[in-house]
């Protein structure tokens, strides 16, 4: 067997992508910040003393995206020329849901992994001091399109 991702010498190595025709590509994935009632309502009435989550956490996710290359190690700096990240407060928390495109070699499911990812870091850190039980839950990939591979979708 081989990884694509170490060398004849069992060594780490970056893909070496350079052949790879540019492709419209597209990710989005999802994460859940669960959080207690009282933060619940805060985020509502815009009342969490840190400021505008939100707000803060989608540009999070969206720095996010773009820097991803210097989080991963054998991730491939592409140009992220789209990211979204959108944010829906449930009855629980909120729920994170982060879309990367790029026209590139190499698919951006990693970006929108680190946007939902981080835009949930994000949210705890900022209602931190009013429920230190806040937690991140399933993160996810929910779908991708383009590449080699093709399109997936998580089923539900």
């Amino acid at each position: 067997m081989s990884f694509t991702h170490l060398d004849g010498a069992g060594h780490a190595r970056m893909v070496d992508v350079t052949e790879k025709q540019p492709t419209v590509r597209a990710a989005t994935a999802a994460a859940l910040v669960r959080c207690a009632p009282a933060v619940v309502a805060a985020l509502r009435d815009g009342a969490v003393p840190k400021g505008d989550v939100l707000a803060v956490a989608r540009i999070a996710g969206i720095q996010a995206a773009k820097r991803t290359p210097e989080l991963l190690p054998l991730a491939h700096v592409i140009g992220v020329h789209g990211a979204s990240v959108d944010l829906s407060i449930t009855d629980d928390g909120v729920e994170i849901t982060a879309t990367v495109r790029t026209a590139d070699r190499t698919g951006v499911e990693m970006e929108a992994l680190t946007a939902a990812s981080v835009a949930a870091l994000t949210i705890v850190d900022m209602v931190k001091g009013m429920d230190k039980a806040t937690a991140i839950e399933n993160v996810r990939l929910i779908a991708k399109t383009g590449g080699k591979s093709g399109d997936w979708v998580r089923e539900s």
